[in-house]
């Protein structure tokens, strides 16, 4: 059993490193192809005017530049888009957060007398915490603005 074991693993092995190396081999032969494109690009510019060189140079770094224009486009299509979702999240928070403080500033007064008894019950025990936090549901909004700001 271990023998085969062994024996699947390294076939298993064996074939991932194939399939590398064919990926790699078909990587260089892409590059060839671009490398002969480029010298045969280069050996004409050559045959050519002073004049028609840097024309055709000029030709080449436009293509050059348009392309890399057009990329960027893309990308600062990309951050506006983002930039818009971000916004429309935070205008959302921003509403929840002036909710909530609307709806601290009409604390029933029958809450505001428990909350010292709350705070005297918490002094007098005495635990080993592990990270646990015990509060009231009706707390919650106000512990996360507090551990926002």
């Amino acid at each position: 059993p271990l023998l085969r074991l062994l024996e699947a693993q390294l076939q298993d092995q064996r074939r991932e490193y194939e399939e590398e190396v064919e990926a790699l081999k078909n990587q260089v032969d892409a590059m060839k192809e671009e490398l002969e494109k480029q010298q045969q690009t280069f050996l004409q510019t050559l045959q050519l005017s002073p004049e028609a060189q840097v024309e055709f140079g000029l030709q080449q770094e436009i293509t050059r530049l348009t392309n890399e224009n057009l990329d960027l486009k893309e990308l600062l299509e990309k951050l506006e888009k983002n930039e818009k979702k971000l916004k429309k999240q935070l205008k959302i928070y921003m509403k929840k957060v002036q909710d909530f403080e609307a709806s601290q500033a009409v604390v029933p007064a029958e809450r505001r007398q428990q909350e010292p008894n709350m705070q005297v019950a918490v002094q007098r025990k005495e635990k080993d915490f592990q990270g646990m936090l015990e509060y009231y549901k009706e707390d919650e909004p106000l512990l996360i603005r507090n551990l926002i700001t």
